[in-house]
């Protein structure tokens, strides 16, 4: 364990359009875990809200001495946000949370405990989903990814109501890549992973930011960032267009010496060349998004950009 973390608890929420439920947030936050028999903190990371949430965490962080306020330059995305906030937890163990009262914080001491009993992280997985069909859909999608592709073996319990011990950052300290999926990060550290049925609740009421398209983009972002499956895929795809092409001249050559009669028409080679033609383009394109993304990392760009804090005055 990094001997520079306390024994506590730290919370990281990201923060965005979260002015009306902050409040009653912090306040269900201090009201659960005012019994714990060591420190906390809530670490409440701005990514960039466009109202006034930002006013209203620093409002907060001088009502309540345990909470610290991180604000990024500029809009990166919910796990970018979380990242910010991990890297700058003090305590040993680690608490991520939404910021529109989905999760209760009452549900906390119970993936603590189970975190006790020796798991490395602890998911509050959705005992009932608040979304629509298009977000059940793509966030089903989405879990069958992580699973299937990328290995996590709880993966339909996958849920951004996390507990998980904070030395495990330590597995991906030196990420700087600007595509940040937590989930996937922390298969990088543990195969320790179990989950715990929580009541979610309907929440705040505001529209979600992730539509449809959005949460599609994030699926196809976290296949080609962290697997290899779509090259070895369009492979396949590849060796089985030419494996079908191959036989269809077999079939041609050997009617055309036994009756001389060979297969006849434009509408079948139209149909072969477009075929071909579509495989090959899909095999371009895919390699097309790995290429976009080690030339995004080759570039340098951070996967956020902590605000600096303003002067004291004196």
């Amino acid at each position: 364990m990094n001997p520079s973390l306390e024994h506590g608890l730290s919370i990281v929420v990201p923060v965005y359009r979260a002015e009306k439920s902050l409040r009653p947030l912090v306040s269900r936050i201090g009201q659960a875990l005012a019994d714990l028999p060591f420190p906390f903190e809530l670490l409440l990371v701005n990514d960039s809200s466009p109202d006034g949430s930002a006013d209203v965490m620093e409002s907060l962080s001088a009502e309540h001495p345990w909470i610290r306020c991180i604000h990024l330059m500029r809009n990166f995305g919910q796990h970018n946000a979380l990242l910010a906030g991990i890297r700058q937890a003090r305590f040993d163990r680690l608490v991520t949370m939404d910021d529109d009262l989905q999760h209760p914080p009452e549900a906390i001491p119970a993936l603590l405990d189970r975190l006790d009993e020796g798991f490395d992280v602890v998911y509050g997985g959705p005992a009932r989903e608040y979304h629509g069909a298009l977000r059940d859909f793509s966030s089903v999608a989405t879990k069958a990814i992580l699973k299937h592709v990328l290995g996590i073996t709880v993966a339909r319990e996958v849920s951004s109501f996390r507990a998980f011990r904070t030395e495990l950052r330590e597995a991906f300290a030196d990420y700087h890549s600007p595509a940040v999926f937590l989930d996937v990060l922390l298969t990088w550290a543990t195969t320790s992973f179990t989950s715990l049925p929580v009541q979610h609740e309907p929440g705040t009421g505001t529209s979600s930011t992730y539509t449809f398209s959005k949460l599609l983009l994030h699926a196809m972002n976290m296949v080609t960032s962290f697997s290899t499956l779509p090259l070895r895929a369009a492979s396949l795809l590849g060796l089985g267009t030419v494996l079908f092409g191959s036989a269809l001249l077999l079939f041609i050559v050997i009617q055309w010496m036994l009756g001389g009669n060979p297969v006849r028409g434009f509408t079948l080679m139209f149909s072969m060349l477009v075929i071909f033609s579509g495989v090959q383009l899909l095999s371009l394109g895919i390699l097309g998004e790995y290429l976009a993304r080690m030339y995004l990392r080759s570039m340098g760009r951070p996967p956020y950009v902590i605000k600096p804090s303003p002067p004291s005055r004196t």
